[in-house]
């Protein structure tokens, strides 16, 4: 039997790790048509999902047996890497590693989620997946690594470089950007970093969609970029936020023209950020025939979410 026939014989069974995230949680909904999710917590008995345990990873993963596994599990908190790098490695760079390994074995897929991080943010072309990595900081080392120790496994795997993930569900720049806004009369919001607000509902279609075609399709393994289509800076982006939310009648404490743009350097912190995260996915689009949407739709449709709660409450 081969692999497209081994496919359509049964229910496809997803192993998914990193449930909780922002793009865990919607990953839930996006995958359930295509067969049985199994996504263990970190604190689940039976089954692990704590990446910091890679043996328990490795075990899990033989005694699911997936056809697909999907990782967006990862240690996001960019300064913290910094001042603890340990977890980070593990979590970001061992465990993926060691996923693949056991994919390679098993002849699964295994899907993964990687940052724009890995570059160092120089120039103002959008970046593409042959371009060479050259991380700033920690977390995009890890990153990094793991995108390597994945690529080295020779197994059938997808690992989607995305940018600024914001979601309904969680905290996000948005939610942040509102908060701040009710309770002070003036903001500071930078204004020298450029790139796509990527929504994390959007992700979980396209990986979805690619699955589609991927299971039927081996020679698309690969890396590729996966934004919402556009750019903009940081402080750009909060305008936006904070004229929808006035114009839902939303009451907030800063004026428009107390929103002041400053550039990063005036905002110090321990990792280093890139200025140009701008992504181009033209090979994303080519190979599974996607049109992507403005990052401004995303924004609009997460705000209608938040901004609906908060009518409610």
């Amino acid at each position: 039997m081969d692999q497209q026939e081994l496919y359509e014989s049964h229910l496809m069974k997803i192993l998914l790790f990193g449930k909780n995230g922002q793009v865990g949680w919607e990953l839930q909904r996006s995958l359930a048509p295509l067969g049985e999710i199994i996504a263990p917590g970190k604190d689940s008995q039976e089954l692990c999902g704590d990446f910091t345990d890679p043996d328990r990873i490795a075990a899990t993963v033989r005694t699911v047996s997936p056809d697909i596994i999907v990782n967006a599990a990862a240690h996001t908190a960019v300064d913290k890497c910094e001042t603890d790098a340990g977890p980070a490695h593990l979590i970001n760079a061992t465990t993926p590693g060691i996923l693949a390994q056991e994919a390679k074995k098993s002849g699964a897929w295994l899907i993964h989620y990687s940052t724009d991080y890995v570059f160092d943010g120089s120039g103002k072309k959008p970046w593409t997946e042959t371009d060479a990595t050259s991380p700033l900081n920690i977390y995009g080392k890890t990153k990094a690594k793991g995108e390597e120790a994945i690529q080295a496994s020779g197994c059938l795997h997808l690992i989607f470089r995305t940018s600024w993930v914001f979601g309904a569900y969680g905290n996000n720049f948005a939610r942040n950007i509102l908060r701040l806004a009710k309770v002070r009369d003036q903001l500071t919001v930078i204004n020298d970093q450029t790139g796509a607000p990527t929504n994390a509902d959007l992700l979980a279609d396209i990986t979805a969609h690619a699955i589609r075609t991927a299971i039927h399709h081996p020679q698309v393994s690969g890396l590729y970029h996966a934004t919402a289509s556009g750019e903009t800076t940081w402080y750009d982006y909060a305008r936006l936020v904070l004229d929808t939310a006035r114009q839902a009648g939303i009451v907030l404490s800063v004026a428009p023209a107390n929103v002041t743009p400053i550039p990063g350097s005036a905002f110090p912190t321990l990792a280093k950020r890139p200025m140009n995260s701008r992504m181009d996915t033209i090979k994303l689009c080519h190979t599974f025939g996607l049109t992507l949407p403005a990052w401004q739709a995303g924004v609009s449709r997460m705000l209608t979410e938040i901004l609906h709660a908060h009518d409610r409450t």
